[in-house]
């Protein structure tokens, strides 16, 4: 069975894409820890990021790069934190997350809950960096 992910990736679901290519889909987060929250996932379905060949996880990393930069101009944070939890949705799966403190990547606190209208804005304003 598909994950939710993979039907985002084809479509089946909306979604606010940021970037796309061969390899890798990068969208908003439905429920963000901060505004501008990025997920980053290939689009061959892995459950565990691990156990992607060296090359796709380097990819991976080369593909988020320039989305982190460009969060990083649009949303106002010190830094873009990246973390690989992948308990929630088993499709591997990158989070760029604008940060000011490192407890701004605590997945334990409450997600912001932001308007279809917001995370338009949002995403609008970082594919303006890219």
């Amino acid at each position: 069975m598909a994950s939710i992910f993979t039907k985002i990736i084809q479509g089946e679901i909306p979604c606010h894409k940021i970037a796309e290519d061969d390899r890798f889909f990068a969208f908003l987060d439905i429920m963000p820890l901060r505004e501008g929250h990025v997920l980053v996932v290939p689009k061959q379905e892995v459950d565990y990021i691990f156990d992607m060949d060296d090359g796709a996880i380097s990819a991976a990393m080369v593909f988020a790069k320039p989305i982190a930069k460009a969060i990083q101009k649009a949303v106002p944070c010190k830094k873009v934190g990246l973390a690989v939890i992948g308990l929630e949705v088993p499709h591997a799966h990158i989070h760029l997350v604008p940060i000011d403190t490192a407890d701004d990547l605590n997945f334990t606190r409450a997600k912001l809950k932001p308007s279809q209208e917001e995370l338009a804005d949002v995403a609008k304003k970082i594919i303006g960096f890219l």
